[in-house]
C-alpha cells in the first residue's frame, strides 16, 4: 500500500521511518514535511487543509491509508474529510478531537466516565481567575482550554502569578481563541507517565509507558514545553498497571464507545501518580512528541499492517521488544517563547550508529546548503540500549556532533526513572 503522513515534526519523521521499514507497504509519502524527512519518504509541498488539493494528490500517488500527525488537522475535521473521499484515515473524527480541543470539555468527558482528575474550575477571565483561586491551594494550575502547542499551561506558586497568566491568556490574548476559557485547577503531587493506547473506539491495545521531560531546564525547572526528552519502557508496579487499565483506559474507552463517537487513532492519556492512585492530567487524540520517537521503535512487528488495522477498526494484539530507547531533544534559542530561526547548525547533522539516529524537528536546507534551524525543538537524537542507561548514554553521544549558537537541551533525561 502506499502511505500519507501529515506533518512536518519530529514525531512525522518518526512515523515516516517507522513505515520506511514496513514490508506492507510500497511508498511513503510526507506532506508537507521537511528537507530532514526526504531520505525517508516522498516529501510533498502541497496545502493538505485544500480539500481539493488534498483530494486530487490522493488519487494521483494511489494512497491507500493517511495518518495524521498533528492535533490542528484532527481538530479541524481533516480525518472526516479524507474518509469522504474513500481512503483509510489513522486519526479520529472532528468529534473524537474535542478530547484535546476543549480542556474544559474533557474534564467533563472524565467525570462522566467516571475517570479519576483533578478537582477543576472553568474560568474566563482575570477576576474570575482569582475568585476561583480561592478554593484551592497554591500551587495553582492554569491551562489554556484549546490548543496551545504545549505551552498552555502554568504552574503559578503565588496569587500574584497566577494573576499574571491569566492577564496574559484573558486580555493579552497570547492564546488567541484557545485561551478565550481556562481551566484552574487542583496542583497534585506526584510522577508523570504517558500512557498511549491504540484503538477502534471499543477495543484497545496498550502501548508501552514512557516518561516526558516538560520543563526546559534540568531538575524540572524553568518553563513548559512540548517536551524536551523521553525514556522508554517505563516499567511499574503490576498492581498500579492494572489499576490504570480498569480505572482510566477502559473507562475511557467505553465511554467513547457508548458516545458513539468515530475512533480510529490513538488516545495519549498524560497521567499524575499520586499517593491516592493514578489520575488523568489530560488526554491527547494524536502520538505525543517526542513520546513517538521512543514508542515506535519498540513494536515487535509492521507498523504499516498496525496502521491499517486500526484505520480499518481492526485491533489486533501487540509484541513489544525488551529494549530501551531515549530522545534526546536539542531545542533553538529562546524556544519555548520565540524561537530563533535561520541559525546555522554544524557538524554531522545525519550521523548515526547501530544504537542511535537522528530525527528532524525543525530543519531546513537554506539557498546556500546548509542545515539550519526552523522551529522551537529542531533535533531528536534517539538512543538504544539493552539498559535504559544505555539507551540515554547513546542519545547523548550525538550530541558530540552536532552544535549551534543559542542551543538548548537538558542533560538529565531519564535520571528520576529510578524514583518510580
Amino acid at each position: 500500500m502506499n502511505v500519507l503522513v501529515i506533518g512536518k515534526g519530529g514525531r512525522e519523521h518518526a512515523i515516516v521511518r517507522a513505515l520506511s521499514f514496513s514490508q506492507s507497504v510500497n511508498e511513503v509519502h510526507c506532506a508537507p514535511g521537511s528537507d530532514g524527512m526526504k531520505k525517508d519518504s516522498f516529501v510533498h509541498d502541497i496545502n493538505v487543509s485544500n480539500l481539493d488539493e488534498l483530494q486530487n494528490f490522493l488519487k494521483q500517488k494511489r494512497i491507500n491509508l493517511v495518518i495524521i500527525g498533528p492535533e490542528n488537522f484532527l481538530v479541524d475535521g481533516l480525518a472526516d474529510h479524507i474518509r469522504s473521499f474513500g481512503v483509510d484515515v489513522f486519526g479520529p473524527s472532528k468529534v473524537g478531537a474535542r478530547l484535546e480541543a476543549s480542556k474544559v470539555f474533557a474534564k467533563q468527558f472524565m467525570q462522566e466516565a467516571g475517570v479519576p482528575t483533578s478537582q477543576f474550575t472553568a474560568v474566563s477571565s482575570v477576576q474570575q481567575t482569582i475568585d476561583a483561586a480561592a478554593k484551592f491551594k497554591a500551587p495553582f494550575v492554569f491551562k489554556a482550554d484549546g490548543l496551545a502547542a504545549g505551552k498552555g499551561v502554568a504552574i503559578c506558586s503565588t496569587l500574584k502569578e497566577l494573576k499574571s497568566v491569566a492577564e496574559k491568556c484573558f486580555e493579552d490574548k497570547v492564546f488567541g481563541d484557545s485561551g478565550k476559557l481556562a481551566l484552574l485547577e487542583e496542583f497534585q503531587n506526584g510522577y508523570e507517565l504517558s500512557f498511549l493506547i491504540l484503538t477502534n473506539g471499543k477495543e484497545y491495545q496498550a502501548m508501552p509507558l514512557a516518561q516526558d521531560h516538560k520543563s526546559l531546564y534540568d531538575g524540572g525547572k524553568g518553563p513548559n514545553t512540548g517536551g524536551m526528552g523521553v525514556v522508554a519502557p517505563i516499567k511499574i508496579d503490576v498492581n498500579l498497571e492494572k489499576e490504570i487499565h480498569e480505572k482510566i483506559l477502559k473507562p475511557t474507552v467505553d465511554h467513547i464507545n457508548k458516545s458513539g463517537v468515530e475512533y480510529h487513532g490513538v488516545v495519549f492519556v498524560g497521567l499524575m501518580v499520586t499517593k491516592d492512585g493514578p489520575t488523568v492530567i489530560e488526554y491527547n487524540v494524536r502520538f505525543g512528541d517526542p513520546e513517538t520517537q521512543t514508542l515506535l521503535p519498540l513494536l515487535d512487528g509492521d507498523w504499516g499492517e498496525v496502521f491499517s488495522d486500526i484505520a480499518k477498526g481492526v485491533v489486533k494484539p501487540l509484541s513489544w521488544k525488551s529494549q530501551c530507547v531515549s530522545c534526546i531533544v536539542l531545542a533553538a534559542e529562546n524556544y519555548p517563547a520565540q524561537p530563533v530561526k535561520g541559525v546555522k547548525i554544524n557538524g554531522n547533522i545525519q550521523a548515526s550508529s547501530a544504537f542511535s539516529y537522528i530525527l528532524h524537528a525543525g530543519t531546513k536546507k537554506n539557498e546556500d546548503g546548509d542545515w539550519v534551524t526552523n522551529g522551537g525543538r529542531v533535533i531528536n537524537l534517539i538512543g538504544m540500549g539493552s539498559t535504559h542507561g544505555e539507551s540515554v548514554g547513546n542519545a547523548y553521544k550525538l550530541c558530540e556532533e552536532i552544535n549551534w549558537d543559542g542551543m538548548q537541551l537538558r542533560r538529565d533525561i531519564g535520571a528520576g526513572i529510578s524514583k518510580i
